[in-house]
């Protein structure tokens, strides 16, 4: 029984560089050109669990990204941990699309590639992390979904049974393929890639779709068309007033309980100061 896998794999900044991530003014959505971008790291364990998936039953497993041009590093990264083959879906039409718009976007591009049997992604990303994409991907794919799944297990063509982390225990399911879910980073543990995987990713299918290739409604994608719009921003000013004060331990004290009164805070005694001396040495 061999199964044709997408994983969807999102690049994101690098945390390492955070301090260096700024926002648009006008668009408000996160200027990444200059940031050095990482595979999110839950999509990790989606790819991992795709490569389970195949070892025990074979098939072909495709990662699927919608990102900007400059993230072919973190593709064939992907491509190297064992993924057969990779699309990219970039197009300055989809810059500033919002989870429905992505969702939309990435269910029509999986619609293109056709016969999918299992859509798996991760639980959240690292810079959204709005967990909406899951969710959404399966209802525009009009498939079962289910999200932060702990557990995946096939018992045939028919059945797969699934356990989905709640906030007391887990819940236990019966589903049938096709779906999607959204892999908890509890399901497995991601694997390294080796030498040999790096050089056999650079022979690996990769292409990319752009909005030409896709059968998409313009009035759904991109930034103008997204149902949730940022309100104005605002630069809190996080800086504080420094004072230097000068005085004998009493005049300090004072000053303090003045200052603490003069902000409304009740101060019911006297300060007592103490100062005390003593020695240490060796018994």
């Amino acid at each position: 029984m061999a199964l044709k896998i997408v994983v969807c794999v999102k690049p994101i900044p690098d945390p390492a560089y955070y301090k260096d991530i700024t926002i648009d003014p006008v668009t408000k959505t996160i200027q990444r050109e200059a940031i050095p971008t990482i595979i999110n790291p839950a999509d990790k364990h989606a790819i991992e669990e795709a490569l389970k998936i195949k070892e025990k039953f074979g098939g072909k497993i495709i990662t699927l990204s919608m990102a900007p041009p400059n993230v072919i590093k973190n593709i064939h990264e992907a491509l190297a941990m064992g993924a057969d083959e990779a699309y990219l879906l970039t197009d300055k039409k989809f810059a500033g699309s919002d989870t429905w718009a992505t969702s939309y976007i990435l269910a029509k591009a999986i619609e293109k590639i056709g016969g999918i049997d299992l859509v798996i992604t991760g639980t959240e990303t690292g810079d959204g992390g709005t967990s909406q994409v899951p969710s959404q991907l399966g209802e525009w794919l009009k498939i079962p979904h289910l999200w932060n799944v702990i557990e995946f297990k096939i018992k045939n063509e028919k059945e797969v049974y699934l356990k989905t982390k709640i906030e007391n225990g887990f819940m236990e399911w019966k589903c049938k393929l096709p779906m999607a879910i959204a892999v908890s980073r509890e399901i497995n543990t991601p694997r390294y890639t080796t030498i040999m995987g790096v050089m056999k990713a650079k022979k690996k299918p990769f292409q990319k779709l752009t909005f030409d290739d896709l059968n998409l409604d313009e009035k759904r994608i991109g930034l103008v068309n997204s149902p949730t719009q940022a309100g104005n921003l605002h630069l809190l000013d996080l800086s504080r007033k420094g004072k230097i004060i000068k005085g004998s331990k009493e005049e300090l004290a004072q000053f303090i309980i003045d200052n603490l009164k003069a902000g409304g805070i009740s101060v019911e005694a006297d300060p007592i100061i103490c100062s005390c001396e003593g020695e240490t040495g060796n018994e």
